[in-house]
């Protein structure tokens, strides 16, 4: 791309007409989404870029992006599709707020160079480069920030599906659903770590009962709980062990001899509350033992 500052001189001496013909290009695109974008904005928007585009173009003659003339325009095409990506649009909606500003540009340049074939034809080659590199700089923005909201959006399910209950004083509860890896056990470790801190608790119970499979991967996570769980003074019980998974563990030669391990979830709950000193009695036994000190 030889000059582009002659993109600059036209853009300079036709930015209302430029601008006009290129809103209405974005509005008759079909892909404008009045239910996520105002017209107002999207007016303002477009002026913005039109100017900034105009004083990069002037700055920078060749059209290169990494150079300091750009910063303006990337952080602004950085900004709009970040935005537009949190907004709900498509990948196509938002690059066509780039590859709309072809034709006006085309025209403008028809116009002025129309009895120039040569000079028209190079022009137009190199407004559509730049425009292309603009494009996909807005592509790549976009699929950045569409990226950053689903592994935001991950994070939070993962969060989700891992809830620490507060059975009984002292006594927390996590019950595990889905399989068990190293982003989710990090997640798994904090909740159980800061919940420990915020009642004091001196049990923890993780309930496997929904854990499809349990591997030498998924037990060393579960190990690592364990043994964090007990640096913060707090001491784990491991429930939900079917028979496929203790004969799993056992092949696998996996050591949770230091661990207590129980079938039920209701039986670590009864083994937890003998460990605190509090216990259950049926409320007609505890009428019967009533009437007979009576």
């Amino acid at each position: 791309m030889k000059d582009a500052s002659r993109i600059a001189g036209v853009i300079k001496s036709n930015e209302k007409e430029i601008l006009a013909d290129w809103i209405k290009e974005q509005l008759a695109s079909g892909t404008h989404r009045g239910d996520l974008l105002k017209e107002s904005d999207l007016r303002e928007q477009s002026r913005s870029f039109l100017s900034a585009l105009q004083s990069a173009t002037q700055k920078d003659g060749n059209g290169n992006l990494d150079a300091p003339a750009w910063g303006d325009v990337k952080h602004m095409l950085g900004e709009l599709s970040k935005a537009r990506a949190l907004a709900g649009f498509s990948p196509t909606e938002t690059a066509t707020f780039v590859f709309s500003l072809k034709q006006p540009i085309f025209s403008r340049l028809r116009s002025e160079l129309k009895g120039d074939a040569n000079a028209l034809a190079e022009e137009t080659w190199n407004a559509s480069v730049l425009l292309d590199k603009l494009g996909l700089e807005t592509m790549e923005a976009f699929q950045k920030s569409r990226e950053s909201v689903i592994d935001r959006q991950q994070r939070e399910l993962l969060e989700l599906s891992t809830p620490v209950v507060e059975l009984w004083d002292d006594v927390l509860a996590l019950p595990l659903v889905g399989t068990l890896d190293s982003n989710r056990t990090q997640i798994v470790m904090e909740s159980l770590l800061e919940k420990i801190v915020a009642t004091g608790a001196s049990i923890a119970i993780i309930d496997i009962t929904g854990v499809p499979t349990v591997d030498t991967l998924v037990a060393q996570h579960l190990l690592k709980t364990v043994a964090a769980t007990r640096l913060m003074g707090a001491d784990c019980i491991i429930s939900g062990i079917r028979p496929q998974i203790a004969q799993t563990i056992v092949h696998l030669g996996v050591n949770l001899g230091e661990v207590t391990t129980k079938a039920t979830l209701a039986d670590a709950f009864l083994v937890a509350l003998k460990r605190t000193g509090a216990s259950i009695v049926k409320k007609e036994k505890k009428e019967a033992n009533a009437a007979e000190r009576a």
